[in-house]
């Protein structure tokens, strides 16, 4: 029987002592990560919550882990993650801009290396779905957003999100990143040097829908992130017609010019995969 398991990520504020007095406080990740739990549920897969101090690293690289070794090929693997998003200089040289992305779960920063490690966990032929409510763009310098476009991102937000009227970004500041790496450089550095040498080749199809693009912010609501509300509204309690792809194209046309989701595959390519009914455990197509 194909099986369907899940874990939804939410992470609401970080551990001070690990980022340097930063607590990064946010209002809606735990809200994501639990409707992504009630999505998932209602699509028949297994799943389960990591909220806030729950959300160690630990707990997260063995809960991934231990999706790899239980499913096979035919099964899919579900993992949303609401929360910063952050930076952290790369050490093996496999990123173009010399940085590598971040998750900045509870008590320290997840590498995307160290996602990439994971991924190879799992058996040829199973699908991962992978939703990213957060900002990979910690780092990188904008130009100051102008009246008419913070006017519609509050329109957005008001309609899909909640909003008390105050723009949250769920990114991690530049001068508190460079304190945490600063204190943190030789934990950062040896981690980064203990992962196998890529490229490998990744057996299962891994599907990547994340709140927007490398050199933009994702807004934090009051009762969702607007990637998250806006997913939430397109998919319509599971009205939604269409492929994965046909649900981000939705998604993007409903959001702000200034965040613009981003879809990206790796790994095998899975056309099957490619033309299901989103969030669907039957492996067949349009199931």
């Amino acid at each position: 029987m194909t099986r369907g398991k899940s874990l939804h990520i939410g992470v609401n504020e970080v551990d001070p002592a690990h980022y340097e007095g930063w607590k990064g406080r946010l209002l809606a990740c735990e809200a994501d990560a639990k409707d992504m739990l009630g999505l998932a549920g209602a699509a028949g897969f297994e799943g389960r919550t990591l909220l806030t101090a729950e959300a160690t690293r630990d707990a997260v690289l063995a809960a991934v882990r231990q999706a790899a070794k239980a499913l096979v090929a035919g099964d899919i693997f579900f993992l949303s993650y609401s929360g910063h998003g952050g930076q952290i200089s790369d050490v093996d040289g496999d990123e173009t801009d010399r940085k590598d992305e971040t998750w900045c779960l509870y008590d320290g920063e997840v590498l995307d290396d160290e996602l990439w490690e994971a991924w190879h966990g799992f058996a040829e032929g199973v699908r991962v779905l992978v939703l990213s409510d957060s900002c990979h763009s910690g780092t990188v310098v904008r130009a100051p957003l102008s009246a008419r476009e913070l006017a519609e991102l509050r329109s957005h937000l008001a309609a899909t999100a909640g909003s008390d009227g105050e723009l949250r970004y769920r990114f991690m500041p530049e001068e508190v990143a460079q304190r945490t790496h600063r204190a943190h450089r030789a934990f950062y550095r040896d981690l980064t040097r203990s992962l196998p040498e890529k490229p490998s080749e990744v057996l299962a199809s891994v599907k990547l829908i994340s709140g927007c693009q490398d050199d933009q912010f994702s807004l934090d609501g009051t009762s969702n992130g607007l990637f998250t509300g806006t997913l939430k509204q397109v998919w319509q309690d599971g009205g939604f017609e269409g492929s994965y792809l046909d649900l981000y194209r939705e998604i993007v046309e409903r959001m702000p010019a200034s965040q613009t989701p981003n879809y990206l595959t790796v790994g095998r390519q899975d056309r099957t995969f490619d033309a299901q009914r989103p969030f669907s455990i039957d492996p067949t197509p349009n199931a």
